[in-house]
């Protein structure tokens, strides 16, 4: 049997940054063994992303209960993330088929919460070092490849070294830039304000988003009886909003259909945002290095899909680096097993990035979405399917397979002949 390669490591992995991946990353890798680094820039374990969409998608559930996390989250008061779509045809409202299982869900909750959990929870693991106020400040190369990190602290300047270095810093991740890695950038022609709001109820008391095409809105139900409420219009509106951020934000929402009663509820936080927030695609490895989370790749924040991408990343890397990250196999191994995790990331997420990145350019439906759309606003079946679409449980292709693009059609059709006949004759 090949023997563990330790001499010269402190760590066998070193992952910068503890917020959603890097924290699920840690725990998963130690409970496998792996001696881990957490290191995060900030001093405060309480911590957490202020710019969010405070989504955790159907996708990233199973993560979340190995991660033993799911009675914490329901604890704390996490919403089970059922939705409904507004469209030109009406809403979309998927529900579970009579005497069929519920439908997938996540949870809806603020970072503020979720972050300090999981952080909380990594430095309670077997096997886990979390280093709060470490800054990576630069990689070690050695032959080249990566072995360890170099780090600011309040305490001055040190190196870590390690088999691998995991990057889940974000979507400016310094280790990739440290390492080269290149950075593919694709336009958002949308910008985005939120703001979270108390006492602001909705139909059923679930989420909701509205696709005005191109603009977009969306409002998820949290934690404490606190709802997030987001708009992402079309730049073209942008001048206006930068001549009255608050008079702007309102007046969107209130146009609305159905729109949430905003002037009744209280806003409890600033109206933050970004106008420029571009998708980034990067290869999610390099000699000793992999990225994870919203360093790999940061999609459209339209879609709610950043955090549960992030755990679903760290499950992906663990599962893949776990027995080569213990040294055994040597650095063949784990460049195998790099690679592996590299090609699953691919085809998890490649798609779907196709298409936000598509959408990002603020267009109208195209053919495919407006009969899926159309359909899903029509018919349960179809809107079931668009659900398993939307949690991400199932890729482009399979959410445009042949028998699903047939049923659209037909219902679509049925409809059209039912609302002719109903027409009056002239």
């Amino acid at each position: 049997m090949t023997k563990p390669e330790s001499a010269g490591y402190d760590y066998d992995v070193v992952i910068s940054g503890a917020s959603l991946a890097g924290s699920a990353a840690a725990i998963l890798l130690a409970r496998r063994g792996v001696r881990v680094a957490l290191l995060e820039r900030h001093s405060d374990p309480e911590a957490y992303k202020v710019l969010c969409t405070h989504s955790l998608t159907a996708c990233a559930y199973p993560v979340l209960d190995e991660l033993g996390l799911v009675p914490a989250l329901e604890k704390a008061g996490a919403v089970r993330n059922q939705a409904r779509w507004y469209t030109r045809w009406g809403w979309i409202e998927p529900k579970a088929a009579p005497a069929g299982p519920e439908l997938p869900y996540g949870y809806n909750i603020r970072r503020s919460t979720l972050d300090p959990l999981i952080r909380s929870r990594a430095a309670e693991t077997p096997g886990v070092d979390l280093l709060l106020g470490h800054q990576v400040t630069g990689l070690i190369r050695e032959a080249g490849r990566t072995s360890g990190v170099r780090v600011s602290t309040a305490e001055g300047e040190r190196e870590i070294r390690a088999r691998l270095v995991v990057g889940a810093d974000g979507k400016d991740s310094a280790v990739a830039k440290f390492a080269g890695v290149p950075d593919k950038a694709y336009e958002n022609a949308r910008f985005g304000y939120l703001a979270h709001f108390r006492d602001l109820p909705l139909p059923g008391g679930i989420s909701h988003a509205w696709f005005l095409e191109p603009d977009m809105a969306y409002a998820f139900p949290n934690e404490d009886g606190v709802t997030v409420l987001a708009v992402l219009p079309d730049k073209k509106r942008l001048p206006a909003f930068r001549e009255d951020l608050e008079g702007s934000f309102l007046e969107f929402v209130r146009a609305l259909p159905e729109a949430p009663p905003i002037d009744s509820a209280e806003r409890i936080t600033k109206i933050i945002g970004t106008v420029n927030y571009p998708l980034h695609s990067r290869r999610p490895t390099a000699p000793g290095v992999a990225l994870i989370g919203d360093a790999a790749l940061t999609s459209d924040p339209l879609w709610g899909v950043g955090c549960g991408w992030a755990l679903q990343t760290a499950h992906w890397l663990t599962e893949a680096i776990a027995s080569a990250a213990t040294g055994r196999g040597g650095r063949d191994h784990l460049d195998r097993s790099l690679a592996a995790y590299a090609r699953r990331h691919g085809r998890g997420l490649r798609g779907h990035q196709y298409l936000a990145a598509d959408f990002a350019r603020s267009r109208p439906f195209n053919p495919l979405e407006r009969l899926m759309f159309s359909a899903a606003a029509r018919d349960a079946a179809v809107a079931r399917h668009m659900h398993l679409f939307a949690s991400r449980l199932i890729g482009p292709l399979r959410f445009l397979n042949p028998v699903a693009m047939a049923r659209a059609s037909a219902v679509n059709v049925k409809y059209r002949r039912a609302a002719a006949s109903s027409s009056p004759l002239p």
